[in-house]
């Protein structure tokens, strides 16, 4: 019995002088200049939503060689991720682009293959980029504008929060209110669902 007590409180004196988790640590990283402002937003979304310690890099350029103009002026949006994770410190769990500059990727089907038709998804325009699971994303605001600040706001942020997620190792949710949604090709999507994940997607993190 005495043996026992012994090891019980050798237990909970380990527990009591157990070292918390560390919390991730974010990384910002502006490309070829971003508003000042929309970057103090994310930042305070990130910390707000996932408790996450956020820092902000100072900004860079995006290399030329990830330009391209087929169907119009734009970055590849995989070649930025790349390139952000290749130069993440290592202090940093997970580090997000912020650009205002137009990103695409190649959208491909099941079976391996370019969408149909190649002419339109092979430099498919798109709002962000993250791998699942993954340390690094890309978030382009070119094609979430909209007159209302408000609205413009709150879609920068979901789609932060959505590339983030997939880093953290999320699938895209059948959830209409998630913003872990599929945008499925329209901006629609992003101002239908809430600024929150939904129950399954929130134990999942």
């Amino acid at each position: 019995m005495k043996n026992i007590l012994s090891i019980l409180i050798v237990f909970l004196f380990l527990v009591g002088c157990s070292t918390p988790p560390k919390p991730k640590t974010i990384a910002i990283q502006t490309l070829s200049g971003f508003p000042d402002d929309i970057i103090d937003s994310v930042k305070q979304s990130i910390e707000d939503y996932y408790k996450f310690k956020t820092v902000v890099y100072e900004n860079i350029e995006i290399p030329s060689e990830f330009y391209t103009n087929i169907k119009s002026p734009r970055y590849r949006a995989d070649s930025i991720i790349h390139f952000l994770k290749i130069n993440k410190a290592d202090s940093i769990d997970h580090i997000i682009g912020l650009t205002t500059k137009d990103i695409s990727t190649t959208k491909y089907s099941d079976n391996g293959q370019i969408k149909f038709p190649e002419s339109k998804y092979k430099d498919w325009g798109i709002f962000g980029l993250g791998y699942r699971p993954g340390t690094s994303c890309v978030i382009s605001i070119y094609r979430l504008k909209h007159p209302n600040m408000e609205t413009y706001m709150e879609r920068i942020k979901k789609v932060t929060l959505h590339e983030l997620g997939h880093n953290l190792g999320l699938t895209h949710c059948n959830d209409p209110h998630c913003f872990m949604r599929d945008a499925a090709e329209t901006i629609k999507t992003i101002d239908l669902v809430e600024l929150n994940l939904c129950e399954k997607c929130l134990s999942k993190i």
